[in-house]
This record gives structure tokens, C-alpha cells and sequence, in this order.
């Protein structure tokens, strides 16, 4: 249930990765959905929590460029750079190095460090003619950092080579290709329905003052160290009755809630997705 409203409703998917947590939270792939899903919804403190305790509980290293992406969502680039230099990253399969190698360049771009950025892209795999799941990402990635960089020309070059390799429509390289050409695209209902709106621009609009900052609770207010992140992961031991020091479990015995669950799968491309792309 989580992955089929993770895209489409990341606050509805979030909401029953709660209820999945408390009915079987000693389950390692209900504690990686609820990591998804808090990151979906930029909760990146509870969603390391969770990340983490997906890899106490199955000893994999694939979450680990997640991880570092929700670092960075916490403003901690640094951090992130420190953890593409681990021997994690080594046990990683292609996929998810380049997943790292993604996050890393965003972290350069997080500290202005565009040159450093644009190096970091450079791989084999960029230069490889042949198209697989992350290319298209990857070439965006690139193009998207050598447009920040102010080569335009090479950034529209690339932007064209995403677009070939862009099948499904992830990126916007179509848009970005166009307004490098200076193309416009008017969208002539809208101006319609504008020209109709007119006579209605002195209506009366109320707007609650307790709504202006709930948003703003949402977020992560974080400073360089990582208090949310502990009492998260407090918080998420508690639920999952997990002792680190003997790998024992305490408490009622597990209760299976798979039928509700779809959980995902390690080549599904949402996992792909999951880390967030710059530009």
C-alpha cells in the first residue's frame, strides 16, 4: 500500500507506513517503506531513523546513498561527501554507485562547489553509449551542473543526450532544451481563463493566521548536529523492540501485515527515484 501512494500521495502512503510500523515494526522491509515514505514527505531525520534500522536488521549496505541524500536534505552536504567515501560505497552494485556518485555531486552543489561537482560526474558510465535505468539521471545531472557553471553550449549538448535517453519522460530535458532555444510555449487556455478572471481580482479571500507556519512545522529545523536524528532513532528502537547487543528481539512475537504492504522491490525504478535529483 505504501509503494503503489508513495508517488501519487506521499502523505496518504506516510500515514500507513505508521500503521504498518506499529502492527510490525520488527520487519526489515516495513522499516525501509517507512523510511520512503517519510523521505517523500522531506521528514529526512525520521526517515534516516528508519533507513538505518532496515540496515541493522538485514546487514545491507543498499540504502546507503538514501541515506546520505537525507544529509543532505538536513543541510549536512559534508556529511554526505564523508559517506561517499566509505567502504560502503565499495559492497554497492552499479546502480547504486551511481546513486552515490548523484548524491555526492549534489552535495558539491550544496556547497557551491560547482567545478568539483561537474568532475564528480564524470564516470565511465557517463560516457557509455549504452542507455540503462540511471542514465538519463545521470546526464541531467550533468548537463543541469554545467548550465550552473555557465557552459551553456555543453549543457545543451547533454541536455539533448538525456533527452535520447530519456524514454519515459523522467526529466523535464525537453523543457530545458527549449528554453535554451528561447522557445516559449504559451498555453492559450490559461490566458483564457485569466482574461475571465479579471472581473473577479477584488473578491474577498480569507485566510486562516493558525495555517501560515504549519507548513514550516513540517520541516526539519536542523542545526550541524543531529538531535532529531537521535531521538528518531530512539524512538525508532522503541517500536521495534531491537536490542543491538545481542540481535535479540523482546516482546510479542511478529505480526504479518504483508498482505497490506507492498514493499520495494530492489530493481523497481521508484528506488532510483527515491533520491532526489538536482536542478
Amino acid at each position: 500500500m505504501v509503494a503503489r501512494l508513495i508517488d501519487e500521495d506521499p502523505e496518504q502512503a506516510y500515514a500507513y507506513s505508521r500503521i504498518a510500523l506499529r502492527l510490525a515494526s520488527r520487519v526489515a522491509a516495513v522499516r525501509e517503506a517507512a523510511g520512503f515514505a517519510a523521505y517523500a514527505n522531506q521528514k529526512y531525520a525520521e526517515a534516516i531513523a528508519e533507513f538505518r534500522a532496515a540496515k541493522r536488521m538485514t546487514g545491507s549496505v543498499e540504502l546507503w546513498p538514501v541515506i546520505a541524500d537525507c544529509e543532505r536534505g538536513l543541510g549536512r552536504p559534508e556529511r554526505a561527501l564523508a559517506m561517499a567515501g566509505e567502504p560502503e560505497v565499495q559492497k554497492l552494485d552499479k546502480a547504486g554507485q551511481v546513486e552515490m556518485r548523484l548524491v555526492a555531486a549534489g552535495a558539491r552543489r550544496d556547497m557551491d562547489q560547482l567545478d568539483a561537482a561537474i568532475v564528480t560526474l564524470q564516470s565511465p558510465e557517463l560516457a557509455s553509449n549504452s542507455v540503462q535505468p540511471w542514465t538519463a539521471r545521470l546526464r541531467y545531472a550533468y548537463a543541469d551542473a554545467l548550465l550552473a557553471a555557465g557552459r551553456e553550449d555543453e549543457a545543451r549538448e547533454w541536455f539533448a543526450k538525456t533527452l535520447e535517453a530519456d524514454k519515459d519522460g523522467a526529466t523535464d530535458a525537453s523543457d530545458r532544451l527549449a528554453e535554451l532555444d528561447g522557445v516559449e510555449f504559451v498555453d492559450a487556455s490559461a490566458e483564457d481563463s485569466d482574461a475571465d478572471s479579471d472581473s473577479d481580482v477584488d473578491a474577498d479571500v480569507e485566510v486562516d493566521d493558525e495555517f501560515d507556519d504549519e507548513d514550516e512545522d513540517d520541516e526539519d529545523d536542523e542545526d550541524d548536529d543531529d538531535p532529531e536524528v537521535v531521538a528518531a532513532e530512539r524512538a525508532s528502537d522503541q517500536a521495534e523492540y531491537y536490542d543491538e547487543d545481542d540481535d535479540e528481539y523482546e516482546g510479542d512475537a511478529d505480526v504479518d501485515v504483508t498482505d497490506e504492504i507492498v514493499v520495494l522491490d530492489e530493481d523497481d525504478d521508484r528506488r532510483e527515484a527515491g533520491v532526489r535529483d538536482d536542478g
